[in-house]
């Protein structure tokens, strides 16, 4: 194995297990809706999941964990990837706000803020901000 296949691999794993995270919101309310459907299709091109990987981890999301990113930006651009998944079918339930919460503290964020986090993550991706603002907003909110 070459290096280069080293690194991809490595990447293609975190991708995974980013994309089962997201899988775990959605089946949070125990059913993933056409709208999530469609973003899970969208998000799944986006970290370049094959087909076989999509079936699988549907399958057996569980058995993914959740690797934080190791630079806050990183960990920025997944709380965003996962408060859109939350709203994806336009309801915002306690079960999928409590698994937010829960993965938010698998990705690294402070336990005595998760709350605080995850609130105004949501707020932001309701209002409709992109990434690159979202990112900004989080960021300025311990300011």
């Amino acid at each position: 194995m070459s290096i280069a296949d080293f690194f991809d691999s490595g990447f293609r794993k975190r991708n995974q297990d980013h994309f089962a995270a997201i899988v775990r919101v959605a089946m949070s309310d125990g059913v993933i809706t056409e709208d999530e459907q469609a973003f899970l299709d969208r998000l799944a091109r986006k970290l370049d999941i094959s087909d076989g990987d999509y079936k699988e981890i549907l399958k057996d999301y569980m058995s993914h964990p959740v690797n934080p990113p190791s630079s806050y930006d990183r960990r920025l651009e997944r709380l965003y990837d996962l408060a859109r998944m939350v709203y994806a079918d336009d309801e915002l339930g306690e079960r999928q706000t409590t698994m937010l919460e829960r993965l938010c503290v698998g990705l690294g964020f402070s336990t005595a803020n998760v709350n605080y986090v995850v609130d105004k993550a949501l707020k932001l991706v309701h209002a409709g901000v992109d990434e690159d603002n979202f990112i900004d907003e989080i960021k300025n909110m311990n300011r």
